[in-house]
């Protein structure tokens, strides 16, 4: 059990490292719309991804 939460941390961080790695430029210019934009957006965004994850993990696991 511990070590899929581990494996599930290093995949979200390889994950999350790949657009400032292939894109650092558009990359940039997303994280500068995020700090302008209403904190309601970003929780509302966060949530959903939240919401959207939960059903593709419900999915992949049966």
């Amino acid at each position: 059990m511990v070590e899929d939460i581990w494996r599930a941390l290093a995949l979200v961080l390889i994950i999350e490292g790949l657009l400032p790695a292939l894109t650092p430029l558009a990359w940039r210019e997303a994280m500068s719309r995020l700090i302008n934009s209403d904190p309601r957006t970003i929780r509302l965004v966060g949530i959903g991804s939240v919401v959207i994850g939960a059903i593709v993990f419900q999915i992949v696991t049966g």
